[in-house]
């Protein structure tokens, strides 16, 4: 059988980049003539995202996967752009040349050495939608990856009609409670749309307006989840009539199992936590992390810890510190003592545990582990199921919001200790986590028992004829048949 290439570029953030990573290794593991080319785009403003990808660009080759760092380009000036993400698609867009450049030559090595295989496959993410152009020019399948669920991609492709349906001078917080939005089977409240909705006229919004409106000129879109978890949305998504959706391809849950500690600094003592963790009962501990770019206000902080004394579980806490520059990610406390209410440490000493940035994975899967109060990123939410641990559910930014919704409302998988948490606007009060904590931990509840058997099935779809796998297995047919 003739050899094929397939590459891959994500925009310079973890929570797209591990996921499309854990990808290309599931294309070059399921057929062996495919090789995969992962673009790198640099970006030194975040240095814990910088150290990943250098971790990446300096390592061997492994199997048929090659990291090819680009060249750095000219960043966004400050004056450009609102809100992060219009920080993150102006340098992505910044790349084009250098993106066009690096599969010029990928096409070009594959004319003078027939063994390396044609590239039959182009895949970006929700945020890389500028290199569409490139694919187009220069003739190459491109595809959609899309790390978030299918309700969040269902909502993008719906957004335009939103857009369309309420006048463009008011915000929609102002213009209904509910919406009907294709893939929900529940009307959705506008205290759980995306955090990008709810300032329409800065950037933000427009950028992901703008990406939404080209999702649709993709040959097909992959997405991280699979059929038995999402399947109203899926189709939804497939009988739509509302408008014409590219072929959809539910290839998940697609989990990175080694997560940070093989590259990112120890300073925290991952070894520790681990040993601390070793010595708790099995299903006791209750793990609270909002991820690598959450960090909360102080004062949020304070009630945390008065409801965790409250519930009276042991408890292992990761506290991240509000980056002082928007295009920075959250950093670890020096002295976690100035934040916390006096006392605190000394108290729970032996109880809890309170630390920075972990391998949140490594974590998930220690038996100790029984609950997990979660910022609701959808790379956690799939890390959670595959290990069996349940939800808490206290989103921040992003589409967390809406995930949260999905998870308590469609699905019935979570407990909610908070769906519409705005930090600086809203405050969770320290009687109301430790009612959400006891809620999570105490006995064998139902939400408890469904989230067990999804668990289950999140790892039969990966086995012979599992409905993951045969997508993708139909993805790859579909990519080779045109060499």
């Amino acid at each position: 059988m003739k050899r094929a290439k397939v590459v891959f570029i994500s925009t310079p953030a973890l929570g797209n980049i591990v996921p499309i990573i854990e990808f290309a290794k599931l294309f070059t593991q399921k057929n062996k003539n495919l090789s995969a080319t992962i673009l790198l785009i640099n970006i030194p403003q975040r240095p814990l995202v910088q150290s990943y990808i250098d971790s990446l660009a300096t390592a061997t080759a492994t199997g048929n996967i090659h990291f090819l760092s680009l060249p750095v380009a000219d960043p966004p000036s400050l004056d450009q752009f609102e809100a992060t993400i219009g920080f993150l698609s102006l340098l992505i867009q910044h790349h084009t040349l250098q993106v066009k450049n690096a599969l010029i030559d990928l096409i070009s090595d594959s004319d003078s050495d027939s063994d390396s295989g044609q590239v039959v496959g182009f895949f970006i993410d929700m945020f890389c939608t500028s290199f569409i152009d490139v694919a187009k020019e220069l003739n190459i399948p491109c595809y959609l990856y899309f790390a978030s669920p299918a309700t969040f991609l269902s909502f993008m492709l719906h957004l335009p009609i939103l857009d369309a349906q309420v006048s463009t001078n008011i915000e929609f917080k102002d213009s209904s409670n509910d919406f009907n939005i294709l893939g929900f089977s529940n009307p959705v409240p506008i205290k759980c749309f995306p955090s990008f909705m709810l300032k329409r006229h800065r950037d933000g919004y427009s950028w992901f307006l703008h990406h939404a409106k080209r999702y649709k000129e993709t040959k097909g879109i992959i997405v991280n989840t699979f059929q038995e978890l999402e399947p109203f949305c899926l189709n939804s998504l497939v009988h739509t009539t509302s408008h014409v959706v590219p072929p959809i391809y539910p290839i998940g849950p697609v989990v990175d199992h080694n997560g940070p500690a093989q590259w990112h600094q120890d300073s925290w003592g991952h070894e520790n936590v681990m040993k601390w963790l070793d010595n708790q009962e099995p299903s006791s501990v209750i793990f609270l992390s909002f991820g690598s770019m959450g960090s909360l206000k102080v004062s949020q902080v304070i009630e945390i810890a008065k409801g965790l004394e409250k519930a009276g579980h042991p408890f292992l806490w990761a506290i991240r510190e509000a980056p002082k520059d928007k295009r920075e990610l959250p950093n670890d406390y020096t002295n976690l003592e100035e934040i916390l209410p006096n006392g605190f440490l000394e108290s729970t000493k032996g109880k809890g545990l309170v630390c920075g940035l972990v391998p949140q994975v490594t974590i998930l899967a220690h038996k100790a582990i029984g609950g997990f109060v979660s910022h609701c990123g959808w790379n956690s939410i799939l890390e959670s199921l595959y290990y069996g641990v349940p939800i808490g559910t206290w989103p921040i930014y992003a589409e967390q919001h809406l995930n949260a919704f999905e998870l308590v409302k469609e699905l019935d998988l979570a407990v909610e200790i908070t769906m519409d948490y705005r930090d600086g606007t809203t405050l969770v009060s320290s009687e109301e986590v430790a009612k959400g904590v006891k809620k999570l931990m105490d006995g064998d509840g139902e939400v408890r028992q469904r989230f067990k058997k999804m668990s289950e099935k999140c790892k039969d779809v990966w086995k012979e004829n599992g409905s993951s796998s045969n997508f993708l297995a139909h993805l790859i047919d579909e990519l080779m048949a045109v060499i």
